[in-house]
């Protein structure tokens, strides 16, 4: 029994060990194997970094695909697709789009040669149309002298052609043409390619340079109304600047520029357009800085802008009272001094420019009813003698229905007493008794009974004084005279 049993641990010990030797030789085998792998990878790594540089590290994700989708085999031969097909995009690009450098130098050469000779047809198309026109007029100049009696020579018969400059109606173009000189000739062309690139800008919508082309254009031929009639007919685009406004910026500046004055009728249209889309700015700048033909027109449409806008009505009373300054329109000058609250300056002005009469300053008065201004005109200044009467004063006041301004002057009147009052008539050289007169009535009519009382008993002590009835239309009064 014993036996038996050494007998089966021994054949399980030997069964043991083989299938030990096989396990080890299979994992000698797989070792080897394995090394083997590592060392294929080593070596084509090496050669994919060397041939391949800008290849993505293999162990990263593939951009753009999930970690699900990187070990799906569908999913990953759609991205193939798709990189194959972004390949051959690619390739069919660079065949359309790209050439060779070499291929780029002999491109660059032919156009330079092409470019050449495009340039030498057209100075001998030039020169061939000159001389084809100076031809014509020669020959025309020919048959004219073989038709006229040849008194003179064909050579003196041209010169007197050139100095009439009146072949063919065209002023000019005889003596362009003979002198030999093609670019004068050719001058009218220029201008009308200017032209047409103009509206071109114009049709394309590109408003600010149309608007700086106009104003650099030659001769100033795009400088007129019928310009600005195109920009205004565009009328305003929505989030874009004013297509008009935009013209007459680039013509005054450009003006300026070049010193050449805008005429009268563009300076008011350019003024009307800023300030109608609120750029007092705009029009200050181009009326103290730029070239501009100053016109009452001018200075009435600021006056009336300024009438409008109280909160800018000083601003718009000293740029009106600079152009009817330059315009000579001192009337209108001086209502600005007086808008500007400018009295003392008003009343220099009145001094310096000796030529307001009576009626002048009472309708100043009228368009500026102003207390301190009537008291500065009606009394003396600088030692001379009143420039208006406060009487006539007050009397015009009432007559234009300012009743409430010429009642404060008749209560300052009222409160210097009787006294101030026989002063005042005395020393008032331009009102005659008529008016002082109708000045008692006036102060009767408005509860001013004590300076009615006044007035008339100051007339009455006076020697020769007679007090005139309404009845009484045969006295015939000579100035007023106190003795």
């Amino acid at each position: 029994m014993r036996k038996d049993l050494l007998m089966n641990i021994t054949s399980y010990t030997e069964m043991f060990l083989i299938r030990m030797r096989v396990i080890e030789n299979n994992s000698s085998r797989i070792q080897m194997q394995i090394e083997k792998m590592k060392q294929l990878r080593a070596e084509y790594e090496k050669e994919e970094v060397k041939y391949c540089t800008f290849s993505k590290d293999p162990s990263k994700p593939i951009p753009g695909m999930t970690l699900q989708e990187s070990v799906n085999l569908d999913a990953l031969t759609k991205h193939l697709k798709h990189l194959e097909d972004k390949y051959a995009e690619i390739k069919q690009t660079m065949s359309i789009k790209y050439v060779s450098a070499q291929r780029k130098a002999d491109l660059d050469e032919e156009m330079t040669m092409l470019l050449k000779r495009r340039d030498v047809a057209e100075n001998l198309n030039k020169e061939l149309q000159f001389r084809h026109r100076r031809m014509q007029i020669i020959s025309h100049a020919l048959t004219s002298w073989l038709r006229s009696d040849k008194s003179s020579s064909f050579q003196d018969f041209v010169e007197q052609i050139q100095k009439t400059k009146d072949l063919h109606g065209d002023e000019g173009i005889v003596e362009e043409l003979l002198e030999d000189d093609p670019s004068k000739a050719k001058e009218a062309e220029i201008l009308l390619h200017y032209i047409e690139r103009f509206n071109e800008l114009i049709t394309l919508g590109e408003y600010g340079k149309a608007a700086v082309f106009a104003a650099n254009s030659p001769r100033r031929i795009l400088q007129n109304v019928g310009t600005m009639n195109k920009f205004k007919a565009v009328g305003k685009i929505r989030g874009e600047p004013f297509p008009l406004l935009l013209f007459f910026e680039a013509l005054f500046s450009t003006s300026h520029a070049f010193k050449h004055p805008i005429d009268a009728a563009l300076t008011v249209e350019g003024i009307k357009c800023g300030l109608s889309e609120k750029r007092l700015d705009l029009v200050i700048h181009w009326v103290t800085q730029e070239r501009l033909t100053f016109s009452e027109e001018a200075g009435d449409v600021i006056y009336d802008y300024g009438e409008q806008d109280t909160y800018n009505k000083a601003k718009c009373m000293a740029l009106a009272q600079i152009i009817y300054n330059e315009c000579g329109l001192h009337k209108k000058a001086l209502l600005c001094l007086c808008k500007l609250g400018q009295i003392y300056g008003a009343l220099e002005y009145i001094q310096q420019f000796k030529e307001f009469t009576s009626d002048d300053l009472l309708q100043l008065i009228r368009l500026c009813p102003q207390i301190e201004l009537i008291h500065c005109l009606t009394k003396e200044w600088n030692g001379k003698p009143p420039s208006l009467s406060l009487s006539l004063a007050i009397l015009h006041l009432f007559s234009v229905d300012l009743k409430k301004v010429g009642i404060k002057l008749l209560q300052e009147v009222n409160k210097g007493g009787k006294d101030a009052v026989e002063h005042l008539m005395i020393s008032d050289p331009f009102c005659s008794l008529e008016r002082w007169q109708e000045m008692a009535n006036i102060c009767l009519q408005n509860g001013f009974d004590k300076l009615s009382n006044d007035i008339m008993s100051i007339l009455r002590s006076q020697a020769g004084v007679t007090e005139i009835s309404e009845e009484d239309d045969t006295v015939n009064l000579m100035g007023h005279v106190f003795w």
